[in-house]
């Protein structure tokens, strides 16, 4: 199936057959992908059968299966440039832009 806009129910019964195939390609039987995933046996087939899941459920039959691929996909590229330390380089640039200026009597000229 495409990457069009698909709605929930199509993108869970889609998760649901790649969990399926690929436990069945490991050869484990749905309560053993349970145990290993520290999962009911109910929510195992819940997730087999699109019928929703929660993130939860997802999340540790994904690694059970050693698909966590899965998940980095989903996660947030890590920042190249810490966001703290741009501030820092800021604030110090500021800083050293900033020149002391005395603002006191003149000097005499002592020429």
């Amino acid at each position: 199936m495409e990457s069009r806009q698909l709605k929930t129910t199509e993108w869970e019964q889609q998760i649901g057959r790649a969990v399926r195939e690929l436990r069945q390609r490991a050869e484990l039987t749905q309560a053993e992908l349970a145990e290993r995933s520290n999962v009911s046996l109910s929510a195992v087939r819940y997730l087999e059968a699109g019928k929703g899941s929660s993130l939860s459920t997802l999340v540790r039959v994904v690694r059970a299966l050693d698909r966590s691929s899965w998940l980095e996909d989903l996660a947030p590229p890590e920042p190249t440039v810490s966001p703290i330390a741009l501030l820092r380089e800021r604030r110090d640039l500021e800083a050293r832009g900033r020149r002391r200026v005395r603002h006191g009597a003149p000097r005499k000229d002592t020429t």
